[in-house]
């Protein structure tokens, strides 16, 4: 899969599936490749590896600099050609112990800088007739979790913003596609917090048999990202070894 001279966007960039999303798109050719997230800390091997990739401090939930920094990237590149929404946190609480801070910082970030960053990048595809969206969920948007309620309703949102958006960006003959990819478990940082016992639990449940590495997600992501994947939009790809079926 191909992204020669593509101008791509990756929230999220900085480790985990987003840091395996921006190599892999630096490796499949893209012409720029601008990790976005709260820091960098460790990024340095990737940009020395990968000229392409370009780091930007940005808080996805500030729609003021979210605005500014797109419209500075589409000022530098002339087009935007691939948005990944893939920032996300979690603050897990069973409801009755979930405080309203935890449930507004999940919302914030996981759904409501989903949105703040496609409407800056969304009508910049409309103008150019083309482009591709890709939005992180989660099985948990699509199943539910037990102490998860606010990450469960904020990717559940993902999903109806998904197919809300595949109509919206496709209106006056524009061909700009917008897909979500729906993680199982994902071997990253976020996971680490988790019991070892709940993950044997659920490796035990999954049809392959293992937990998914960040790569797993990061091809997923680079096909819909590509030409490869033109006839496709409005999905929610499940990658998630057969944990739901």
């Amino acid at each position: 899969m191909n992204l020669t001279g593509k101008v791509c966007v990756v929230t999220g960039g900085a480790r985990g599936i987003g840091r395996a999303i921006v190599e892999s798109y630096a490796v499949a050719g893209a012409r720029a490749v601008y990790a976005i997230d709260m820091a960098f800390d460790g990024f340095e091997e990737v940009t020395e590896a990968h000229a392409s990739v370009k780091p930007v401090v940005l808080d996805v939930t500030d729609g003021a600099a979210v605005q500014a920094a797109i419209e500075l990237i589409r000022t530098v590149e002339e087009r935007i050609d691939v948005l990944v929404n893939n920032a996300g946190i979690t603050r897990d609480a069973l409801v009755q112990k979930m405080t309203d801070a935890d449930w507004d910082a999940v919302i914030a970030v996981n759904l409501t800088g989903v949105f703040k960053m496609t409407r800056a990048v969304g009508p910049i595809m409309m103008e150019q007739g083309e482009g591709s969206i890709v939005n992180m969920t989660s099985i948990v948007g699509l199943t539910g979790n037990v102490g998860q309620s606010n990450y469960a309703a904020s990717k559940g949102g993902v999903v109806s913003l998904t197919k809300t958006w595949a109509k919206e960006f496709a209106r006056k003959g524009a061909k700009v596609r917008v897909n979500a990819i729906a993680p199982g478990f994902i071997r990253t940082p976020m996971t680490e917090k988790v019991p070892e016992k709940i993950l044997e639990s659920m490796t035990a449940k999954t049809l392959l048999g293992r937990m998914g590495e960040a790569q797993d997600i990061a091809n997923a992501a680079l096909w819909l990202a590509s030409d490869a994947s033109s006839y496709v939009t409005a999905q929610v790809l499940g990658v998630d070894g057969g944990l739901v079926l």
